[in-house]
């Protein structure tokens, strides 16, 4: 086995054990949600600091459930890494496309390729 292929096999075993272990050893804070959201925990701790807040806004749209709310914001994350994904595919095309005609002009003359042994076209 290559040093590269014991690196990405390591590697692997990592991102695994990271999605992994969490879910096997039931990390969370014991509540009924062991992975609540950012948004839920910050609405927690205003509502144990400051029982009578009243919220600004209100959500446009409020998912039915959280598995709907969930499937939406891989949805938000996918498209987004999708968008991320094309600029930056773009760019390196781009980028060997200027390189390749570069190197291609600095190869030819500025008239075109040499035409060495061919005969003239006939109109």
């Amino acid at each position: 086995m290559s040093r590269n292929a014991k690196i990405n096999t390591l590697l692997l075993l990592v991102v695994a054990a990271l999605a992994v272990l969490p879910l096997a050893l039931g990390l969370g804070d014991g509540k009924e949600e062991p992975f609540a959201g950012a948004d839920a925990q910050a609405e927690a701790a205003i509502t144990e600091l400051k029982p009578d807040y009243e919220p600004w806004f209100s959500p446009l749209y409020e998912p039915p459930s959280g598995e709907v709310e969930s499937a939406l914001f891989a949805l938000q994350a996918a498209l987004g890494a999708g968008v991320l994904a094309y600029y930056f595919g773009l760019r390196k095309g781009r980028r060997q496309g200027a390189a390749t005609a570069t190197g291609t002009a600095t190869a030819e003359p500025a008239d075109g390729p040499a035409t060495a042994g061919a005969a003239p076209a006939k109109s």
